[in-house]
């Protein structure tokens, strides 16, 4: 899952000088490595869903709960984790966590039932929200203070690698062999970022832990509830239809494994190139983009179901919901940092802990219409969704300069 790159206050780099050294720079990317593993983990089973489904003998909504019962769990673990660890040292943090998420994979690729797997995706949840809340903010500490935001982007290209690559590998390899060694081959890469990050991150002594009153802070907050609210009906709107958009292609618009592979693979590169293009509008027109993307995303959701009979048609329609999704959690995280400038690690812990219960409520609904009445219905259920979240942005003022009058002890500013 994505965060926003807002570094909170903590220890300077340990070393001294103009530059970073090498080791620093290693160190950075055994975390990114991380981050790669957790993407890539977390949103596996989405190509996966028709293979597991049909072994272990479950409905395809029935198989979402593989990407449900983790977002449920990783939405207390983001906050939870933060208020639990404020004094331990970051180092150890991290290797817990990926040895949780090591012995995830192992499990769902190993599990004899449908129950064991979600026993697997659990231990994913555990880690999962932990990761997210404490990678960005340890990234300005691997590194000297000027290269802090290199290390952040550094740390959140590993994302958008996982994002682009992440689903159509998972079906890449199923295709030739079988969804257990998808996890499998994942649960490799989770080894190798361990032992990365055994060897290369250093000692990380904690800084200021979270509190919870600056947890019940925001939420007392109306901006930053509105602004909530708004992610979470858009996330949700993504992950309700998104689950499912494997069976969708391959029952509904009848596409072969294949071409469904190479298709989300073009929805993830396109949504990585979305990404950098609203990174040059997104601090001059925030809303404007963010409302062009929800946008977006609602009439492709929208137009799904009604353009099923034509391949060609459906191929650009899922081009556009990756170029409307590849820049949605940019601008949710610059929205979220404006919203929250006083309190930027109790925002962040929030963001991502909101994200999570929208994958899991989102996917769990999704699956309940899924094998109620069809994924096309699921899908005009996703498009509702993206309307009221459009609806919740223009219930903001003309820009997020309002928040200013929700802190009362920041400094914000206007756009």
């Amino acid at each position: 899952m994505l965060v926003e790159s807002n570094l909170p206050a903590g220890t300077p780099a340990p070393e001294n000088g103009d530059s970073s050294s090498l080791r620093q720079w290693l160190s950075v990317g055994a975390v990114a490595l991380g981050a790669f593993a957790f993407v890539t983990t977390e949103f596996l089973p989405v190509g996966l869903l028709p293979h597991v489904a049909k072994e272990m003998d479950v409905l395809p909504g029935t198989a979402g709960l593989m990407v449900t019962v983790p977002g449920v769990i990783a939405a207390v673990s983001a906050p939870g984790l933060m208020l639990g660890a404020g004094r331990m040292d970051r180092r150890h943090v991290f290797l817990l966590l990926t040895g949780l998420l090591l012995a995830s994979n192992l499990l769902s690729a190993f599990a004899p039932n449908f129950a064991v797997m979600l026993v697997g995706r659990a231990l994913l949840g555990a880690a999962l929200g932990g990761f997210w809340t404490l990678a960005i903010a340890a990234a300005g500490r691997l590194v000297q203070p000027k290269d802090a935001a290199r290390a952040t982007a550094m740390i959140l290209t590993g994302v958008t690698c996982a994002t682009v690559i992440g689903v159509p590998l998972g079906t890449f390899i199923a295709g030739f062999s079988s969804w257990r060694f998808s996890f499998m081959a994942t649960g490799v890469l989770v080894a190798v970022a361990f032992v990365a990050q055994l060897l290369l991150v250093p000692s990380l002594p904690s800084g200021a832990a979270l509190r919870f009153a600056d947890l019940v802070s925001l939420i007392r907050r109306p901006y930053p509830r509105r602004s909530m609210l708004m992610v979470a009906l858009v996330f949700g709107a993504h992950f309700c239809s998104y689950t499912y958009i494997t069976p969708f292609l391959l029952h509904n618009a009848s596409f072969s494994m294949s071409t469904i592979t190479w298709l989300l693979l073009g929805f993830g590169i396109i949504g990585f190139f979305s990404n950098f293009v609203v990174s040059s509008t997104v601090n001059r027109s925030l809303k404007a983009s963010l409302a062009t993307m929800v946008s977006l995303l609602m009439f492709a959701l929208l137009s799904m179901p009604l353009l099923r009979h034509s391949q060609l048609a459906i191929t650009v329609d899922v081009l556009a919901w990756g170029i409307s999704f590849g820049a949605l959690p940019l601008c949710f995280s610059v929205w979220i940092q404006r919203a929250t400038p006083d309190l930027p690690e109790a925002g962040s812990a929030l963001f991502v802990s909101i994200i999570q219960v929208a994958i899991a409520v989102g996917s769990l609904v999704g699956g309940t219409i899924v094998d109620s009445v069809g994924v096309p219905d699921d899908f005009l259920l996703g498009s509702a969704l993206a309307l009221l979240g459009l609806a919740a942005l223009a219930s903001f003022g003309r820009s997020t300069a309002d928040a200013g009058n929700d802190c009362i002890a920041s400094q914000a500013t206007p756009e």
